[in-house]
């Protein structure tokens, strides 16, 4: 994550006995060396944190930074030129942010896209060609927002343009903030008020409504939070409030403008070392980076004449930060290459590794900024005219969107195979494995083969706790069929739905995400899952109430965690308490009336199943995995509550997903696994048959 950067105004030539720094008027404006070294900062943090570099697992704050820092010089930008020539030039100030951010960007997606077609996955060509599309309108933020709140999609491997979020975010502030300063100066000359006292009141109410937007949605909605204009727009309102007042700022005296550049730095320090992923951010807490970031910039306002300021003004820190726009652009996409070629199985890189990558990165952002970025931000063709910086922003957007077009366009199409030629599970109980026939695989469709209850609108999300369910089979029959859990019970649905419509039963859904149906307390990111809780209540309400259904199936996935107020809990003592809790709710449900069936949780993989088969097509077994170690990969919980618990049905699928105590990456023809943990919705509905035994045998009991 990180931001793109605006280079401010080059300095007028003084005599060289004399440092330009020194010259500057207090509030004038002028080449900010500290500013271009508060950009090294940011960037390297950014850098770091993706880099996996231990004790900067906070690092992502350089984006907050970035936001101030562009809040800052663009509106000190606007404000000089109001105040020189009466008005604000929109084209011109367009053009000038076509020419330093379209050009260096187009490349990289271009680029990305010719490194996408030789390092990557066929399977992961599509979504990439939607983030090029994105990336390259510049509403990549509002794309990863509605991705967040997709709990199938955050499986995925990362997207080599997810980066491109905040370039979106300044972007859309590009757009919107010069309208805003327009009309505001507009209303102010007519109510014969002060412009500037005009602007920095509607930065202050609209800075206040952002961030108070911030804290409520990142602690209702984290992911959404994360990646939205509206939880960003205060922290540029914070860097456009300091351009406001910056001529009062600059009275600030020597030393206490140092100790404030020191405690600003320090600030941005802390919160990069202790803030990690289970920090509420943005929200209130993205007030410590991005106050840090205030602060210096105000203690460079007047002064330059102390020592955080000399030492963010270094030539090296200069250097980065002038190079800090290409680096961002390039650093991720090239970690991305990095991890496909020399990643693990789980898609990382082990993180020295990847401080080479990113070192690599280097080199194309050094050629990016003196080939594409310099030149045509600074060259006389294209700043002799808005028109043509206009033309030049066309071409560019026009070339990103083909770029992602030709992504698209190279993902091949496979013919979907009849159920006699791929039969799935069906195939191992005529004594076939993996393939029965000729069948061209389609990794790509595995990828979004999902179960049903997705698409339908009836799986909730981590945040909700309403309930939603869908109806499958005969919804008019007496036998009512429950299905209750997580994804990972989610994935039964196909075979269910089979089961239910092949005996005139009646199937309902109720599933959430990371939700299994327990009465202990789970963590999800180190709180409390009280969404899961809540959801949990009312489920047992249905189960144990007078219209409870006649048989309640159960699946949940182990790998979960207690909470506990005293700190993470051992894994035997983990796998205790979800025990006890499963083997108390199953109990409850069976006293209750209902008859209840647990489907043992599925194999965990260390590796995504389509993206093996896609780069594995004539050499599958590369991509078998062991059962048992799959099995006890996140625990055994289900299994201890299981021998704890009388009365219950209990369904083990594990034959018919991993024979001969291997788990094969296909069977009968059918990719088996959708991404790591989750069976794609084809094979599951192959395995309706295999199934029906177990459910069957729970509904002879009804009654």
């Amino acid at each position: 994550m990180g931001s793109t950067t605006m280079p401010a105004a080059q300095p007028a030539p003084v005599p060289p006995a004399i440092p330009a720094e020194r010259r500057r008027r207090p509030g004038a404006a002028g080449f900010r060396g500290d500013i271009q070294g508060l950009r090294a900062v940011a960037v390297l943090l950014v850098l770091a944190f993706h880099a996996g570099i231990p004790g900067v697992q906070g690092g992502y704050v350089g984006v907050d930074v970035f936001f101030v820092i562009s809040g800052f010089l663009i509106t000190g930008l606007m404000i000089r030129e109001v105040e020189s020539t009466g008005r604000l030039n929109l084209r011109r100030f367009w053009a000038r942010r076509v020419r330093r951010l379209l050009p260096a960007a187009t490349v990289t997606l271009t680029a990305v896209a010719v490194a996408v077609l030789v390092v990557l996955p066929v399977t992961r060509w599509p979504s990439i060609a939607w983030d090029l599309l994105a990336g390259a309108m510049y509403v990549m933020n509002w794309r990863l927002a509605e991705e967040s709140v997709d709990y199938l999609a955050a499986e995925s491997a990362p997207s080599p343009v997810q980066h491109f979020w905040s370039l979106a975010v300044e972007e859309q502030f590009y757009i919107g903030w010069p309208l805003v300063v327009i009309a505001v100066i507009a209303i102010a000359r007519h109510r014969g008020w002060r412009p500037r006292r005009a602007m920095f009141g509607s930065v202050l109410l609209l800075g206040a409504c952002s961030l108070g937007w911030s804290a409520w949605l990142t602690e209702a909605e984290p992911g959404r939070a994360y990646f939205v204009t509206t939880t960003r727009a205060w922290e540029l309102a914070l860097g456009a409030a300091l351009a406001i007042v910056a001529p009062r700022l600059a009275r600030l005296p020597r030393v206490p403008a140092e100790a404030l550049s020191w405690a600003g730095l320090a600030a941005i320090t802390w919160a990069a070392v202790t803030f990690d992923e289970t920090t509420a951010f943005p929200g209130v807490a993205a007030l410590v980076p991005t106050l840090g970031a205030a602060a210096v910039v105000t203690a460079g306002i007047g002064t330059s004449e102390h020592t955080a300021c000399r030492a963010l003004n270094l030539p090296v820190m200069r250097d980065v930060g002038a190079l800090s726009y290409s680096l961002y652009l390039w650093h991720w996409p090239v970690l991305v290459a990095a991890a496909a070629v020399w990643g693990r199985d789980d898609g990382t890189l082990w993180w020295p590794v990847a401080v080479l990558a990113a070192g690599f990165s280097v080199v194309p952002a050094w050629l990016t900024y003196r080939v594409v970025e310099e030149p045509i931000h600074h060259g006389r063709f294209f700043a002799g005219s808005s028109w043509r910086a206009a033309g030049l922003g066309t071409a560019c957007t026009a070339v990103g969107v083909g770029a992602a077009v030709v992504v698209a366009s190279a993902v091949p199409t496979v013919s979907y195979p009849s159920e006699e030629e791929a039969p799935g599970a069906a195939a191992l109980m005529h004594g076939g494995r993996a393939v029965v026939a000729d069948v061209a695989l389609d990794p790509v469709a595995a990828v979004d083969d999902a179960a049903d209850v997705y698409a339908d609108g009836c799986h909730q999300q981590e945040r909700a706790s309403e309930l939603v369910s869908c109806v499958y089979g005969d919804p008019d029959s007496e036998i009512e069929i429950a299905l209750a859990g997580d994804s990972h019970a989610a994935q039964w649905q196909p075979a269910l739905q089979r089961v239910a419509s092949s005996h005139g039963w009646r199937l309902e859904t109720y599933t959430k995400s990371a939700c299994a149906l327990s009465d202990v307390t789970l963590a999800r990111g180190g709180e409390p899952y009280i969404s899961c809780d809540e959801w949990n209540a009312r489920l047992m309400d249905v189960f144990t109430g007078p219209d409870r259904p006649d048989v309640v199936v159960l699946s949940a996935s182990n790998a979960r965690e207690a909470y506990s107020d005293d700190g993470t809990l051992g894994e035997t003592e983990n796998d205790e308490v979800l025990a006890d809790g499963l083997e108390r709710t199953w109990s409850a449900i069976r006293d209750g009336g209902a008859e209840v069936v647990v489907i043992r949780d599925t194999p965990w993989r260390t590796f995504a199943t389509p993206e093996c088969v896609a780069e594995n097509p004539d050499a599958l077994h590369e991509c078998e995995s062991d059962a048992l170690s799959d099995l006890n990969r996140n625990g055994r919980s289900d299994v201890l509550a299981r021998e704890r618990t009388e009365g219950i049905t209990w369904v083990d699928m594990t034959d018919y997903i991993c024979p001969d105590g291997r788990c094969p990456a296909v069977i009968g023809n059918v990719i088996v696994w959708q991404d790591r943990h989750h069976l794609t919705g084809r094979y599951s509905s192959s395995l309706a048959a295999a199934l029906d035994e177990g459910i069957s045998r729970a509904v002879r009991r009804v009654g």
